[in-house]
């Protein structure tokens, strides 16, 4: 008889390790979720100063008169550029700028969905 007790703790032991495997594992991919959570945001908060920046620089650009002249900042040395292509080339960065954005949020409303599920499995 008391081998039949000692097997069943070995048994329950071993049961135990292995909801504590489990455990473990399902909280390294809650904190996985939740650092690509804050990567995200890290990336989200970049792009939303780019953004602002470029439209101010698209309002400022506005302003000039058609005859202004424009230059652009490449490495140590200012060169001219057409108003109207620099004005193009600021509304293609905002356009840029904002599918990023909206794909980030895409991808955080995701994070986020498989978030509430790993907190529910860890719970």
């Amino acid at each position: 008889m008391a081998s039949s007790s000692s097997s069943s703790s070995s048994s329950s032991s071993s049961a135990s390790r292995e909801l504590q495997k489990d455990f473990d594992a399902k909280a390294n991919d809650l904190s996985k979720i939740q650092k690509d959570i804050s990567k995200n945001h890290q990336v989200r908060k970049k792009y939303t100063i780019q953004l602002g920046e470029n439209e101010l620089v698209l309002k400022e650009l506005d302003l000039l008169n058609d005859d202004a002249n424009v230059y652009k900042l490449i490495g140590p040395v200012l060169v001219k550029q057409d108003l109207a292509e620099a004005n193009a080339n600021v509304r293609k960065r905002i356009e840029y700028i904002s599918a990023e954005l909206k794909r980030l949020d895409s991808t955080l409303q995701d994070l986020e969905g498989k978030q509430s599920i790993k907190k529910e499995a860890v719970k």
